[in-house]
């Protein structure tokens, strides 16, 4: 027989720290409980205990010491491990969220902070209008990225007051997500597929969205261009190194924000972080587009990707024209004229795609880029001078080495051996006629009339980066020049619709042989010095961090299995014909590396004939870093 004072021996008391959503200060609430108590009993008690009627749906309990959420709210406190010593607080799993999207607009919206971050990012992109959340993520800037402007503000003794969207009565605050049929590729195009405007008939769809019309056209619209003096502040990397630092802040999609000690209000930066983006729509896209031709865009500005003078004009002539539009009141007209027929326009482009014409209405996707290919034979000497062998090599890559203005078109082959693929440059002579072309490198300048200046207003609107500007001549007559040759490469596209520039952007850097690169210092094993790795959508790149020269590439279909030995920090991967290769990080934490090369093998396997939703339990199963 158990008497009083042994039952009661078996309770004991809990201090739980309460949230109050109308206080400033945490209050500590006592309970007396039992190990056998469910999680959700002990919500109950503490309920009744505080005596304010609210809405304690969105409540939680976040257990300090363990860093974790209790969930599941019908485990019990012995299964969880809860004792006495056990630092809880009840707290709102939805909190307030700041975030630099790519065309550095911050925006501030309710986000969950107990929900993992593959989840959070698509409830985010949601709210914003983005689809194919899967390509994003949120990424905590390192200390040098606010660097250079924390130095200009102590100098500066008026507060800045920055523009911020707030979108703090957003659908996830309350968990819910926005309609379905916003994504829904059967109804009437959001928006107009040739400026990119939201169409007036269809706003209905956001009814669920704090969206409005107008923060629509700040999200799908660029940002004025930032002066010279602007972008002198912002920080740039230097080299690999540099570039490796700024990849080291991507939160783990595995867990959640709360778990990666992301605090309430915290600064984050929201970017495509995957540079594989699957069915590019105008009609549904304009947000989507927009960033990424902004996270385009500043990649160039300030260095992060390497392009040649001659591609830069490129860029800088689309971005002034892109620019124009954006700024002129025809664009920022909401009104559609007339509702787009899709069947009917389907039709007419197949009309003219049949007809070996080119389609006026911009109205399909750009998933698949078009290229100038062909095959191509190598011959090679062989030791005996009697005959003269042919070499066929499945699976090269060629990898441009293009100089327009030298009038020179070398190439570079990675030839797939035993243990990667070796990076062996062939001798090779290619005679193209440049000028009138367009091939291989899209709006290349024409030769037309000189532009003898740029409006001074005008001037800051150029997309050049600080090299290019200061190079050989001083900055002064460097831009006069420029000015001239951006302005005459911008006769080629002046007539192009909005949408349409942006995307013709996007394809230019798509086709930059740096493109989609993610780069990590590390230390392969067997190794006594430390190397760059280079992560892209199909590859994997071995770096000289001395030099920048690649060495070794290894395929992601060559991959058998990979994952990370958690007691040696190392990620180890297993190619065919029982090749190895493993590797520590030493720029970020090795789960970032595996949750890349999991996350493009997931991204790989999308397809159009399959619906939008994503199969999140394959997500985690490839990025989880567990065998």
């Amino acid at each position: 027989m158990l008497s009083s004072t042994d039952f009661t021996s078996a309770s004991w008391e809990l201090v739980v720290r309460v949230d109050h959503p109308n206080e400033e200060q945490q209050k500590d609430v006592t309970l007396r409980v039992s190990g056998d108590l469910h999680v959700g009993g002990v919500m109950l008690k503490l309920v009744e205990q505080i005596n304010i009627s609210q809405d304690w749906s969105d409540f939680a309990l976040w257990w300090e010491q363990k860093h974790c959420w209790l969930l599941k709210t019908h485990w019990t406190l012995d299964k969880y491990g809860v004792q006495a010593d056990a630092k809880l607080l009840f707290t709102p799993q939805h909190k307030m969220l700041r975030l630099r999207l790519p065309n550095l607009k911050m925006v501030r919206l309710r986000v969950s902070f107990s929900a993992v971050v593959f989840k959070a990012v698509s409830d985010i992109c949601k709210t914003l209008n983005i689809r194919r959340s899967e390509e994003l993520s949120l990424l905590k800037p390192s200390g040098d990225y606010f660097k250079k402007k924390k130095k200009k503000d102590k100098n500066n003794k008026e507060p800045i007051i920055e523009d911020v969207l707030n979108l703090e009565s957003s659908p996830t605050a309350s968990g819910s997500s926005v309609s379905p049929g916003l994504y829904s590729k059967t109804m009437t195009p959001i928006y107009d597929p040739i400026n990119g405007t939201p169409a007036s008939s269809t706003m209905t769809w956001f009814s669920d969205s704090p969206l409005t019309e107008q923060n629509c056209s700040i999200l799908a619209f660029s940002q004025p261009p930032q002066s010279p003096e602007a972008l002198a502040d912002m920080y740039q990397p230097r080299s690999l190194v540099d570039k490796a630092k700024l990849n080291a802040g991507w939160l783990d999609s595995s867990r959640s924000l709360m778990e990666q000690g992301i605090q309430e209000d915290e600064q984050l930066l929201l970017r495509f972080k995957y540079y594989s983006f699957f069915d590019l729509n105008p009609k549904y896209d304009a947000v989507r587009i927009n960033q990424l031709y902004e996270q385009a865009r500043w990649a160039i500005l300030l260095e992060e990707i390497d392009c040649t003078e001659e591609e830069m004009l490129i860029f800088a002539a689309l971005q002034y024209h892109i620019s124009k539009l954006s700024l002129s009141a025809e664009t920022q007209d909401f009104t559609s004229e007339s509702e787009v027929d899709e069947i009917e326009a389907a039709l007419s482009n197949l009309e003219v795609t049949l007809e070996g014409g080119k389609a006026d209405s911009l109205l399909e996707d750009i998933t698949d880029i078009p290229k100038l290919a062909d095959n191509l034979k190598l011959f090679r000497l062989q030791l005996s001078p009697s005959h003269r062998g042919s070499e066929c090599s499945p699976g090269c890559e060629v990898v441009p080495d293009v100089n327009v203005a030298g009038r020179k078109f070398g190439i570079k082959l990675l030839i797939p051996v035993a243990d990667g693929e070796s990076i062996r440059p062939m001798d090779g002579c290619l005679h193209v006629g440049i000028e009138g072309q367009n091939h291989g490198r899209q709006l290349l300048p024409a030769r037309g009339p000189q532009h003898p200046f740029l409006p001074e207003d005008e001037k800051q609107e150029l997309c050049i980066s600080r090299g290019f500007q200061s190079r050989k001549h001083g900055y002064e007559p460097r831009m006069f020049c420029l000015a001239a040759r951006i302005l005459e490469a911008h006769q080629n596209v002046a007539q192009m619709p909005l949408v349409e520039a942006k995307l013709q952007f996007i394809q230019a850097w798509q086709s930059l042989p740096e493109f989609g690169l993610t780069y990590y210092l590390v230390r392969f094993k067997g190794s006594k010095k430390d190397d760059i790795l280079g992560v892209s959508y199909n590859r994997l790149i071995k770096i000289d961090a001395a030099t920048g020269i690649p060495v070794t590439t290894w395929r992601f279909t060559n991959i058998k299995q990979w994952n990370v030995n958690w007691e040696t920090r190392q990620v180890v991967i297993e190619f065919d014909q029982n090749v190895f290769t493993a590797f520590t990080c030493l720029s970020a934490d090795c789960k970032i590396v595996h949750e890349y090369i999991g996350g493009y093998i997931f991204l790989s396997t999308r397809s159009k004939d399959q619906n939008e939703t994503l199969d999140e339990d394959l997500f985690h199963k490839l990025t989880g870093g567990q065998d």
